[in-house]
């Protein structure tokens, strides 16, 4: 990438700012093979390796193409093909080849912040310590690298070695230094351990540390699990279960500073959670008001789909200073939107919420919960 142009496009992004309002806390990129060349000389043997099945029906655009996948260390994992159409999207902008380019496109959608997480390692890509390290190092530095000249508008959520726990520290560590805002976790993951086993503990307490939000991210923790579907709902319900895990086992409240967000599954199960949690009058119990004042109490940040009935959420269980939103930025999926923003926007000009609810949800509550 031409250094020049990349001042050039900052500088002229820098002059409009104060126009730009809305921040995408759900946006992705797609690991390239550039990706890996940023592995330790040391490392190289065990580079993803790029291929495609020509066989059978095609999956993404019609070029009679089955499927392209990474193959990790004997584990083939799918790598989509993507339609510019499609996404709304370029090669150049999701794979973070033209960073200039995709400031502009955020111009475009009145976007000031988007901050990034992967395709690949949405879900767990290997059960081998020493790759799942390897590709994690090498992944978080060239993200660093891509989005450095981006003034800050591209902020990322860093991916660290859960099956390498003590190496979590230090990699925590970089991404601070580098523009990371976030961690990402899956809600079971590293030998289906549950969110609140206090194998992640050093984790939290070194993320609590450094002010950086713990990302519970749809996914699947399991590498034994096919990514070729996205696994149905258990990726969904997985980050469900994160949720109740951590509140029942008071996780929260051992670390009083962490910021735990649950992404990409909608805000609708929330009445749910708590309920099922809180019951046989262990929200009697509770302290506070369980009904209003879960989510506030755990530190709890959702994102929310546009579908999401919002002013339930807003009136009955305190979910306006902790419902963000985004746009899912080149994925074509359930909650792939790429005007989420100006929706909520508008939901508040015909009077379903509040202006100030829509600013909360579009800016404000992701402005905290990312430390940005």
């Amino acid at each position: 990438m031409d250094k020049a142009r990349l001042d050039q496009a900052s500088a002229a992004v820098g002059r409009r700012r104060d126009t730009l309002r809305a921040i995408d806390a759900d946006a992705h990129i797609d690991e390239t093979e550039d990706t890996w060349e940023y592995l330790d000389e040391s490392e190289r043997r065990l580079k993803p390796i790029s291929f495609e099945l020509s066989d059978g029906e095609a999956v993404g655009p019609s070029d009679g193409r089955r499927h392209r996948l990474w193959l990790i260390s004997g584990n083939a994992r799918l790598r989509r093909f993507r339609s510019d159409q499609a996404t709304g999207t370029t090669r150049e902008t999701r794979e973070l080849l033209d960073v200039p380019a995709r400031l502009r496109h955020m111009d475009e959608l009145g976007i000031d912040v988007q901050v990034l997480f992967p395709t690949t390692f949405l879900h767990s890509v290997t059960d081998q310590p020493e790759v799942e390290l390897a590709l994690y190092r090498a992944y978080n530095r060239w993200i660093a690298d891509r989005t450095s000249a981006s003034s800050g508008r591209l902020r990322w959520v860093a991916q660290i070695p859960v099956l390498s726990i003590d190496k979590a520290v230090e990699e925590l560590r970089f991404a601070k230094d580098h523009g990371a805002c976030g961690v990402m976790k899956k809600g079971i993951e590293a030998g289906a351990r549950a969110a609140s086993d206090p194998y992640f503990f050093p984790l939290y307490e070194e993320a609590e540390r450094l002010d950086l939000a713990i990302c519970i991210h749809q996914g699947v923790g399991d590498p034994n699990v096919s990514n070729t579907n996205d696994s149905g709902r258990v990726s969904v319900f997985n980050v469900i279960s994160a949720a109740g895990s951590l509140a029942s086992a008071g996780v929260p409240d051992q670390f009083p500073k962490l910021r735990c967000g649950f992404i990409e599954t909608g805000a609708s199960w929330i009445p749910y959670i708590m309920k099922d949690i809180g019951m046989r009058g262990k929200a009697d119990r509770a302290g506070y008001d369980y009904k209003t004042g879960w989510l506030a109490h755990n530190r709890f940040y959702v994102t929310c789909d546009t579908e999401d009935d919002i002013p339930y959420l807003v009136d009955n269980f305190g979910a306006e200073d902790y419902l963000m939103i985004g746009t899912d930025y080149s994925h074509v999926d359930q909650s792939a939107e790429m005007r989420a923003h100006q929706a909520i926007v508008d939901m508040a000009t015909r009077g379903e919420f509040s202006q100030t609810v829509a600013t909360k949800i579009v800016t404000d509550n992701a402005k905290v919960f990312y430390g940005l």
